[in-house]
């Protein structure tokens, strides 16, 4: 299976490098992304959109040929739903992060602008359920890693159409220390999420047993878990 691997806000393709050789070992084909604009100035990132990350993954999706599946990471699961908003006839499976599906009209999230880009705020910025498993040298390690955003991204409204054929896709929910009575719950409350994740057909929960960024923490388990979720 070709599996597109969308990576959340400040993270490019190598944030999937833990991930990567346990799925290509499982037999599939991972192709890890880095969105447009990532690390660039204001100068050059400036026009550059939540529809311009779609655009991307909506290409890798083009350029393999076949089934596919599309996993989306926090932020780059808005990213994910897009993509299987526009090729739901190619998408067979979509796998979210530690996020969920957006409705249509979304953003991400809005963060402080610093030289006009969304620089990474530190591991102090989350809340601790999403870093208790990360310790120092992985927290160092990986915020190396991380890179500016281009201003629009975080809170651009996601478009997506009206015909609903993304609710026919099938949809895992990967979540790090949330299970479905707890997700159900605070689905709950968040209004139009809840309605968009009702209306999928084919809908799982899975918990993973970790915080927020399962790629750094527990690679393998996540590689696992993706695996399991796309050939079922």
């Amino acid at each position: 299976m070709d599996i597109i691997l969308i990576p959340g806000l400040w993270l490019d393709a190598s944030s999937w490098n833990a991930v990567v050789p346990a799925l290509q070992a499982a037999g599939h084909r991972a192709h890890a992304l880095t969105m447009p604009g990532l690390g660039d100035p204001a100068s050059a990132s400036a026009d550059i959109g939540i529809a311009d990350w779609v655009a991307a993954g909506v290409a890798a999706v083009d350029a393999v040929e076949g089934p596919v599946a599309v996993v989306g990471h926090s932020g780059g699961g808005n990213v994910a739903w897009a993509v299987v908003d526009a090729r739901a006839d190619r998408v067979s499976r979509v796998v979210f992060v530690d996020t969920v599906p957006p409705p249509n009209g979304s953003g991400i999230s809005e963060f402080e602008l610093v030289d006009g880009v969304v620089p990474f705020p530190g591991w102090g910025f989350f809340p601790p359920e999403d870093v208790a498993d990360l310790d120092d040298v992985t927290r160092t390690r990986t915020a190396q890693l991380a890179l500016s955003v281009p201003a629009r991204v975080p809170t651009d409204p996601l478009e997506l159409g009206d015909a609903g054929a993304r609710y026919g896709v099938p949809v895992t929910l990967l979540m790090g220390w949330m299970d479905q009575a707890q997700l159900d719950a605070e689905l709950a409350k968040w209004g139009s999420y809840g309605d968009e994740f009702a209306a999928i057909a084919d809908r799982e929960v899975v918990r993973i047993g970790s915080g927020h960024w399962p790629q750094f923490s527990v690679p393998e388990r996540l590689a696992e878990l993706i695996d399991r979720a796309v050939t079922r």
